[in-house]
């Protein structure tokens, strides 16, 4: 049958009161020896001393030297010591080992129990068993004036005497291996409550599978992620996560001290519950999941999903600059249609004044950047993206105007950053125009290369930006639609959909060539805000194949 074995945590708390036992109860019992030894050496030099002031009684010595003890005055004064000094016996003895004394008259002038090895001159001290039953006795030489051993004085104490005596300190001992025991107890329950509330109530089997698991998630998942405890301390970063942050925090730093970006470490300290938002961090564009880690109402930190997405933004980019030149197309294939139309009709109706007329107004008045505005933008993939937003505005009620003093005669080498950028500032631009009160609606947008630098300045008809969101205007998730909306920026923020992300991605997009894209006027008696852009080495250089090959071809 089946027996569930005891969990890791009652099994440390056996573990470890098995080892006090043990060793107190080893302890104990060594001190216990230790006690008991000492007190018999103790008793037994007792004796030693008894016997040698015994020995060196001169009535004992003349009457046993002599041979002659009338009245018994040995064992009399025997008797006397051994009850003055609480020993067991005082026996004395001839030279051939015959008692002359001893506590039980009745063995007087018999032979002695043990060897009577003080007939040999020499003292000793040990524990024998005699007629008395075991005792520790001390056994020392009688010796006449002239030096000559003519008998031994034996003294002894019953090794229980000696006991008793150890007795209280031996109890002292087990009232302190009992109390150490007590203590250790507690204290082996106390770690074993702590192991498990640091384990989380699991076992070493379950730690195993969660440890494979999490080796397994992290490496086999294409998102980063980043993980604190509840002391904001990073526990976990994995290589994806590594590679999007630069580099790798050592596990146990604080947050506040491992580098990260600011919005990560924000939503990190501050517990942020995020699903799906937008931040920019650095080069990268990531998707960010943020979510706290609990087990019942315990907090056990926070938790980061970090998604790239910044190569699947180029290519929305790319999308974008694709679709822009489509709608051009079909803005512009719409209003030729419309023109064939209008001039076809005047050359049936005859009226060929009115057509020649009508040729030569179309000729000096060319459509959106085509023809001789055209000449000044030479990347299609910027004219596209004007000649499209021109249609957007249009169909919106607001004129879209390229300003003059714009000229690009090279193309961009790297249009898509660029798109992105002037997209971005002209998105905000027709909304802002379209949004405010100022009429006619209008937008401006002037754009000029300065060696391989593109300069870009959008100006609209709008309300301007208000005061009190000028500090805020290129913070992710910040956006003044929100308020036009009722609500807040603070949701907007919360919820990272949509809104909020456009113009930090502008300013990142030219943070990496170099450049900077900033709000030079929040508004003036005629006109809405004013942004700026320079973007360094995104205009190729003069002189290039490519550019000379586009100069051929124009020609």
């Amino acid at each position: 049958m089946f027996r569930r074995r005891p969990r890791i945590a009652t099994q440390a708390l056996l573990a470890q009161v098995s080892v006090l036992l043990l060793v107190l109860g080893a302890g104990f019992l060594i001190t216990a020896a230790l006690v008991r030894e000492q007190s018999e050496h103790q008793y037994a030099e007792r004796a030693l001393a008894v016997a040698r002031t015994t020995a060196e009684n001169p009535v004992i010595v003349d009457r046993i030297a002599s041979g002659d003890d009338p009245g018994g005055a040995v064992a009399r004064l025997a008797e006397r010591v051994r009850r003055g000094t609480g020993m067991a016996f005082v026996v004395v003895t001839d030279a051939r080992g015959i008692r002359r004394s001893h506590p039980d008259p009745a063995r007087i002038g018999q032979p002695v129990s043990t060897d009577p090895t003080a007939l040999g001159g020499a003292e000793s001290v040990s524990v024998q068993r005699g007629t008395l039953g075991t005792s520790a006795r001390a056994k020392v030489p009688l010796r006449d004036a002239a030096g000559r051993v003519v008998g031994e004085v034996s003294t002894g104490v019953r090794v229980r005497t000696a006991d008793a005596a150890a007795a209280p300190l031996v109890r002292v001992a087990a009232g302190f291996a009992a109390a150490a025991l007590l203590v250790g107890t507690v204290a082996a329950a106390l770690l074993t409550r702590r192991l498990k509330r640091q384990t989380l109530g699991l076992e070493p089997a379950d730690l195993a599978d969660l440890l494979r698991e999490q080796q397994a998630v992290l490496g086999g998942v294409g998102d980063g992620v980043l993980a604190i405890d509840r002391r904001d301390r990073i526990t976990v970063c994995n290589a994806e996560a590594a590679r999007l942050l630069g580099g790798e925090p050592p596990r146990g730093t604080p947050v506040s001290r491992a580098g990260l970006p600011a919005v990560l470490e924000r939503a990190l300290v501050d517990r942020r519950e995020l699903r799906q938002s937008l931040l920019v961090c650095g080069d990268h564009l990531l998707v960010v999941t943020a979510q706290a880690v609990r087990r019942g109402e315990q907090d056990l930190g926070h938790v980061l999903t970090l998604r790239d997405r910044t190569q699947l933004d180029e290519l929305e980019r790319e999308l974008s600059a694709l679709r822009a030149l489509s709608d051009a197309l079909r803005a512009q294939a719409h209003e030729y249609t419309n023109r064939l139309h209008t001039l076809s009709g005047l050359l049936a109706t005859g009226t060929r004044e009115e057509a020649q007329t009508y040729l030569r107004e179309l000729a000096e008045a060319p459509l959106a950047t085509e023809g001789r505005d055209g000449a000044r933008i030479a990347d299609p993939y910027l004219r596209g993206l004007l000649a499209a937003k021109t249609a957007t505005a249009s169909e919106r009620g607001i004129a879209l105007r390229l300003l003059a003093d714009s000229h690009l005669p090279r193309p961009l080498t790297d249009p898509l950053d660029v798109v992105g950028v002037v997209g971005n500032l002209l998105d905000n631009a027709i909304r802002a125009a379209a949004e405010g009160a100022r009429r006619p609606a209008w937008v401006e947008i002037s754009v000029l290369a300065e060696g391989d630098a593109l300069h870009v300045a959008v100006t609209d008809s709008g309300d301007g930006v208000p005061p009190d969101a000028v500090d805020q205007l290129f913070t992710r998730g910040f956006t003044t639609r929100a308020r036009a909306d009722g609500d807040t920026a603070a949701r907007a923020a919360s919820t990272g959909r949509g809104h909020g992300i456009g113009l930090p991605l502008a300013r990142q997009l030219v943070v990496k060539h170099g450049g900077a894209l900033w709000l030079e006027r929040a508004g003036g008696a005629d006109h809405g805000a004013v942004f700026l852009a320079r973007a360094p080495g995104v205009v190729e250089p003069p002189g290039t194949t490519r550019d000379a090959t586009l100069a051929g071809a124009e020609a």
